[in-house]
């Protein structure tokens, strides 16, 4: 029987095999999912914010991109993973609402995704896939057993990457 683990929002969680991680509602929030083939750990992280270091309250490193997804590598490596095996696959990051003004600083779903990928260039971790973008949530579940993200949306279907 597989081990089904919810992660909620600026939540993360890092499993064995056999298991599955799955969050709901990615909005703007952007999901990482981490996955090393050989031990078959996974990991995901669902991310409200790109940066801490533009937050009052930093104190849920969960929320963030650049602090989930180095806690996250930091879980799996724990439980037997290599870092040089964790590949990642991005999902969400979409533009909820429709602002009038164009500003950047209202495009919370883009600068989610960026700074996600950003931290990952860095810690050298290559993304094999994503589904980011659009103005629809998603649901998501990874496996532990192969790596794939299953994406279930609303109107758009359900893709796996």
């Amino acid at each position: 029987m597989e081990n089904v683990i919810k992660v909620g929002m600026a939540d993360l969680a890092a499993a064995g095999h056999p298991g599955i991680l799955t969050t709901l509602g990615l909005g703007s929030c952007v999901g990482i999912a981490l996955y090393d083939s050989t031990s078959k750990i996974i990991g995901l992280a669902h991310v409200m914010l790109p940066s801490s270091l533009q937050a009052k309250n930093n104190s849920n490193i969960a929320k963030f991109a650049d602090t989930a997804i180095v806690k996250l590598v930091d879980d799996m490596m724990k439980m037997g993973a290599r870092r040089d095996h964790i590949v990642a696959k991005l999902a969400g990051g979409a533009q909820m609402f429709s602002f009038n003004q164009t500003s950047d600083m209202m495009k919370i779903g883009l600068r989610n995704a960026i700074s996600a990928k950003e931290k990952l260039v860095e810690l050298k971790i290559p993304i094999i896939a994503e589904d980011t973008g659009g103005n629809y949530g998603r649901t998501i579940e990874l496996y532990s057993n192969d790596g794939r993200l299953v994406i279930k949306t609303i109107g758009h279907g359900i893709k796996q990457i």
